[in-house]
């Protein structure tokens, strides 16, 4: 065994073994919200996991949880960030750079809505209900640059570093054997598994595939990548790649308790409501059966055998002279108390998931102020949530898109960084949130004119920078805006016509005088 192999290994036992404190609370989310997904225990592929549920209210709201968390945060056929110039560009060149920008936004955001990016993501944001979404991004090919594989938690194994952030992913998969040499072509293997991928193509054999962070390289981001074969435990492949955006798992979390590594999801909130409904619902369906079908008494009298009769239409049933027969019993369960108890439970889990905010969907439809307040609700709401996805998923997305790009020689544009170029969120979510802005510099002009005039107003405040930080938070397109020279030029356009205007007007007035 290699003496790397076996170091990884144990690492992988070790923090397997931490997630094993988490896998019967994540399994009990998945069984009672997610049933299809893949069990933690046994491998499940194609078959039914449905038993235990009996109300399909937290199933309905996990999709529902998903949809709208993906239309607010990553809307798909939408632009939901831009690359904006940073802070070490020169103030005077970020509007060129800005506009030069736009152009690779449009870019980026094309081959993302031609990607299967929306599919995937709206996969781990089902996960993220349970707390962690996990996305592999990948090169893709000549039509599609870019592939997102959204990968089931039962499949990762997540460990922290010093800085208490995600820096090994272990990833163990089922791969056949004629499949290595495809996945890894730049694999070494050894005699034994070189006559299987000959002799056994078919079979499938267990991979390992371990990326960590590189601490030997200081200041950069730099990562290590190990494949192991489970059988030999041996190392058939390695990489090592730096830059940001260069690490290919993408993993993110709703919230998250200290000292642990997974996240905690509003689904870890609603379980017990959820367990309430469905034994609930459970009851009712007994109780009515019961109601159905009947429950009834006999005097033994040695002639009705219970064993024989058939309770159905046109049955004759024998009984002795001065017997009372079969006597129905009333069933003591109470429908009422039920229903106000589903009714709580149900809004309970709605609420934990954040779509008793979806409205009646039988009433008239939304108008899009309502839709934009329903919005704004939720991104206050979810305000601590929405700043850990910006971090751990929008913008590690935006950054492994760009990486691969510049990789493929599709794009050149400065690293990513922040300092350079940042990514601005302009998403329905951080739009609810700008509102708010805009309502404070809207009522703060107002006061001001209101208390001491239009001049001292046009004093205080520069027309032209409020109308462009206005647009910046209604996310109006960069192209839209005039540049500086062009806003110059029309300056000047406008004092000549103003100055042609007064010298025809002093003219007519000497005119009238002679």
């Amino acid at each position: 065994m290699h003496k790397e192999a076996k170091d990884f290994l144990h690492k992988y036992e070790k923090a397997k073994t931490h997630r094993e404190n988490f896998v019967p609370l994540f399994e009990e989310c998945y069984e009672y919200s997610m049933p299809q997904r893949e069990s933690f225990y046994t491998e499940s592929v194609g078959q039914r996991r449905d038993e235990k549920i009996f109300d399909e209210t937290a199933v309905v709201g996990v999709q529902e949880f998903a949809s709208r968390l993906q239309a607010g945060l990553v809307p798909n056929f939408a632009r939901w960030a831009d690359f904006v110039a940073g802070s070490e560009v020169p103030k005077e060149q970020r509007e060129e750079v800005n506009n030069d920008l736009d152009e690779v936004t449009d870019y980026v955001f094309e081959v993302l809505q031609n990607s299967n990016f929306g599919q995937e993501v709206h996969e781990s944001f089902m996960d993220l209900a349970v707390g962690t979404g996990v996305l592999h991004v990948a090169e893709g090919d000549a039509v599609h640059p870019v592939n997102f594989s959204a990968i089931p938690l039962p499949h990762v194994v997540l460990d922290t570093g010093p800085d208490d952030k995600i820096d090994h992913v272990f990833r163990e998969r089922k791969v056949r054997y004629s499949d290595l040499p495809i996945l890894y072509p730049n694999g070494s293997f050894s005699p034994k598994i070189a006559q299987l991928m000959q002799n056994s193509p078919e079979v499938k054999t267990n991979i390992l595939e371990v990326i960590c962070k590189d601490y030997s390289k200081i200041n950069e981001d730099a990562f290590l990548s190990y494949v192991i074969e489970m059988g030999d435990k041996d190392i058939i492949s390695f990489d090592s790649f730096k830059g940001i955006g260069s690490n290919p798992f993408i993993c993110f979390r709703w919230s998250k308790c200290a000292g642990e590594v997974y996240g905690r999801g509003p689904l870890m909130n609603a379980l017990s409501a959820i367990k309430t409904t469905n034994l609930t619902v459970q009851l009712v369906l007994e109780n009515a059966q019961m109601a159905i079908s009947g429950i009834y008494q006999l005097d033994d009298d040695g002639i009705i055998n219970p064993d024989t009769i058939s309770l159905v239409p046109g049955t004759v049933i024998p009984k002795a002279p001065n017997s009372a027969g079969l006597q129905p019993i009333r069933a003591a369960g109470s429908f009422d108390v039920s229903q106000f108890i589903l009714n709580d439970m149900r809004l309970n889990i709605k609420r934990a998931l954040y779509n008793e905010m979806l409205g009646d969907p039988n009433r008239t439809p939304a108008t899009a102020t309502e839709i934009a307040e329903r919005m704004a609700d939720l991104s206050r709401q979810i305000g601590s949530a929405f700043g850990r996805l910006q971090s751990e998923l929008v913008q590690p997305v935006l950054q492994r898109v760009i990486f691969i790009l510049k990789k493929q020689g599709r794009i050149e544009i400065p690293t990513v960084n922040g300092r350079q170029v940042k990514v601005r969120s302009v998403s329905p979510l951080s739009q609810g949130q700008a509102k708010q802005d805009i309502n404070n510099t809207a009522q703060w002009m107002q006061l001001v004119q209101q208390s001491f005039g239009p001049e001292i107003m046009n004093l205080l405040v520069s027309g032209e920078e409020v109308a462009s930080h206005l647009a910046k938070k209604f996310n109006v397109p960069d192209s839209l805006i005039r540049d500086a020279s062009e806003r110059q030029e029309l300056v000047q356009l406008m004092q000549q016509a103003q100055q042609l205007q007064q010298a025809q007007q002093q003219q007519g007035e000497e005119v009238v005088q002679q």
